[in-house]
């Protein structure tokens, strides 16, 4: 797919120089294992970038996720340790929530013509709330199977990965197969290039937007099952902020904001360039971890800048 607009190609490069000067600085940030821990902590925030690339590449937005994630935690703590449920089945339950949620959002989007940021927007703040309606408090998980897949190692190039890390490699993989290879995927790129287009082509607009927020929700709950694994408790203070997290791992992989461009595969890019620079400080050890924040903004604003500029140039182009 030819394009003049900024391209995954170059968050690989920067995720790469990164890598080197911070290899050339601190000799043990390239061990292997530092590196395969970049995917280990980071798991649940890709797989929170794969829905959202899916969104952004319709041409929407979803401010939702984040909340999602942390009801996920909450719903799933309480249902193992209160309710006692089986832990398939509480993850089942999750994951069906986290599809319908999304897919409720989608509707209202398409069917009542509201902007996706107001309707996520709500979406956020119910999913938040809805949490505190199951405690106010952490809810700590001791069930033996979500203690097998956080204490589990994998072995991996002579160091580990965890579960969640190769969970979310496998859904990186059928979510690439989705947007490239599908007819689902070639119309969330229609509707993101032109939905009234999309419309005239005949294209199923509305289902396909549905099933994008819908599929956008799964990842936020699937996200939330990973999370839980990791800190093995649900909270309704996890992972604040962290839907803004994903947007700029989309952004910066090389997903246009405008939608109808990008590689769901530079969710992956992005995701670890976040993780690289918290890495980065953390090595350091003189630095705070706003810092984290300030670089990951200062990145944004350029890729979104640049991005811009790509697209006038293309246009002028075009018109001459």
């Amino acid at each position: 797919m030819k394009s003049p607009y900024f391209t995954p190609l170059v968050t690989v490069v920067l995720l790469l120089a990164m890598l080197g000067i911070g290899g050339a600085v601190y000799p043990g940030l390239l061990s292997v294992q530092v590196i395969l821990n970049l995917l280990i902590d980071n798991a649940f925030l890709l797989v929170l970038a794969i829905g959202m690339s899916f969104v952004i590449l319709s041409g929407g937005i979803d401010l939702s996720v984040g909340s999602v994630l942390a009801l996920a935690t909450m719903i799933s703590a309480w249902l193992l340790q209160v309710a006692h449920w089986p832990p398939l089945a509480v993850i089942a339950v999750v994951l069906l929530l986290g599809a319908l949620f999304g897919g409720g959002m989608g509707a209202m989007i398409h069917y009542f013509k509201l902007q996706p940021f107001i309707v996520t927007l709500a979406g956020m703040f119910l999913a938040r709330g809805l949490c505190y309606l199951i405690s106010i408090n952490s809810i700590t998980i001791e069930d033996p199977l979500y203690l097998a897949m956080s204490q589990t190692q994998l072995g991996f190039l002579g160091g580990f990965v965890s579960p969640s890390a190769l969970i979310a490699l496998l859904m990186l993989g059928l979510a690439i197969f989705l947007a490239h290879f599908t007819a689902f995927g070639r119309g969330v790129y229609a509707i993101g290039g032109n939905e009234q287009s999309a419309l005239m082509m005949g294209l199923p607009v509305a289902r396909t937007k549905v099933l994008v927020y819908a599929f956008s929700g799964f990842c936020a709950a699937l996200a939330g099952v990973l999370f839980s694994f990791y800190m093995l408790s649900g909270y309704g203070l996890h992972a604040q902020g962290t839907e803004l997290d994903a947007i700029a791992a989309v952004v910066i992989g090389g997903t246009l904001l405008s939608g109808g461009y990008g590689y769901v595969a530079g969710a992956l890019s992005g995701v670890l360039v976040l993780g690289t620079i918290q890495t980065l400080i953390a090595f350091d050890g003189t630095l705070s971890s706003w810092w984290t924040r300030i670089v990951i903004g200062a990145l944004l604003f350029i890729f979104c800048v640049v991005q811009r500029l790509m697209a006038m140039g293309a246009a002028r182009r075009a018109a001459a």
